[in-house]
């Protein structure tokens, strides 16, 4: 084969792997499931007996938030087997923890789980780091390395309120390789434990597994996210949170 042809199909290739990766990823072929309409946001109180930490997280949680993390990405899911969420940013400023901005999102539509497993239909709870976004749409100015290409679309097979999903994406640093785009479909921990978790926009119902949050939402965190930071999501339903 010509030099020209090996180039034509290894980058067919690369594609073919982005456009699979995309359709495991938050939505699947079903769509994001149920039909209940987007909430308006709701406020997550910020004052707590300790300043130093991030509200309704426990101890367990909270010692896995690295040290030098300045901005955390809460999400608070409202119960173990509900796919409704707040998601809330917080900013450390000093020794405190200040929330900055808060909106009504969506998790996995069966819930949460502390062991994820491929197409189990809920988000896994635990403390992620954040260091790769991307999607169909320009760079909005994003802090954090942005990938765009077409192979985030979401299939036109799938119901078209969900066609947007992917126009930005942060990936969720869950069983993925830190430094790719969102949509590299390596998983370290092999395919039974799931992968291409991220938060991503909002289509008014539960995903697979992913978070997601209004458009305005996501174009805020994505100028708003700084690598030198160090940027963590914290997530779960508030039960195990605060455990």
């Amino acid at each position: 084969m010509h030099t020209g042809g090996v180039r034509r199909a290894v980058a067919a290739t690369a594609v073919l792997a982005s456009f699979l990766t995309a359709l495991s990823a938050c939505g699947g072929a079903e769509g994001g499931g149920g039909t209940d309409a987007a909430r308006p946001a709701t406020r997550t109180r910020a004052a707590t007996a300790d300043p130093t930490r991030i509200p309704g997280v426990g101890d367990r949680l909270q010692r896995r938030i690295p040290s030098g993390s300045h901005q955390v990405v809460a999400v608070y899911g409202d119960g173990k087997n509900s796919a409704d969420s707040t998601v809330v940013l917080y900013t450390k400023h000093g020794s405190t923890w200040q929330r900055e901005r808060g909106w009504a999102g969506h998790n996995g539509k069966k819930g949460w789980t502390t062991d994820h497993r491929e197409d189990d239909d809920r988000s896994p709870v635990g403390v992620f780091t954040l260091s790769d976004a991307g999607g169909v749409l320009p760079d909005p100015g994003s802090g954090l390395p942005y990938t765009r290409s077409a192979a985030f679309a979401a299939p036109r097979w799938w119901a078209k309120s969900y066609w947007h999903d992917f126009d930005y994406v942060i990936a969720i640093d869950y069983n993925r390789v830190k430094g790719t785009p969102p949509n590299d479909p390596t998983r370290p921990e092999g395919e039974k434990k799931g992968g291409g978790i991220w938060l991503h926009m909002d289509h008014g119902s539960g995903t697979s597994a992913c978070v997601s949050v209004p458009e305005s939402a996501m174009r805020y965190l994505l100028r708003t996210l700084d690598p030198g930071q160090r940027p963590v999501v914290v997530m779960g339903d508030r039960a195990d949170l605060a455990a």
